[in-house]
């Protein structure tokens, strides 16, 4: 088992203010309530994106509040997220707690279903802050992260439906 190392939690402030932000708003030609069933699935991530190749729900459903799971990077890196806003069918927010990866401080991420006229428009947020010596690596990975995180947001259509643009 690789080591775990214990990250700062999280909030809305630093999901608004951490300095290394990847936003992403997708349209969904699906209602907020298929978006939802996806994201809660017990193959959620997995079954849309390659980056991600393990998702374990720790916490019993129904989900909510407090709930946990580990999800799995490249068959590499685990992350413990821990769920701190948990709206049905609309927002779920979560930090993660401990992470495989030395150097992190802090991680967040915000999925916002807001209903559409053609479904559902998402906006997933991804907040990390690395501590001093993972900085400058975490500035000069931006354009690779944020392609990485715009392919998760973007690869949930294929689980739902077809992107509305």
């Amino acid at each position: 088992m690789s080591p775990s190392f214990v990250l700062h939690e999280s909030d809305d402030t630093f999901l608004a203010t951490a300095p290394n932000r990847y936003v992403h708003v997708v349209d969904i030609a699906a209602p907020p309530s298929a978006v939802w069933a996806a994201l809660t699935a017990d193959d959620a991530l997995v079954s849309w994106s390659g980056a991600v190749t393990g998702m374990r729900w720790i916490s019993p459903r129904p989900y909510g509040i407090g709930s946990t799971r580990v999800v799995t990077l490249a068959g590499a890196a685990a992350l413990t997220e821990r769920f701190y806003r948990w709206d049905d069918e609309r927002r779920m927010t979560f930090t993660v707690d401990s992470a495989s990866i030395p150097g992190l401080r802090r991680f967040a991420e915000d999925i916002d279903l807001t209903p559409s006229p053609t479904g559902t428009r998402l906006t997933w947020t991804f907040a990390v802050e690395g501590g001093a010596a993972l900085r400058p690596l975490l500035r000069l990975s931006g354009p690779i992260t944020n392609r990485l995180t715009a392919s998760i947001a973007r690869g949930i259509v294929r689980k739902v439906d077809t992107p509305v643009h």
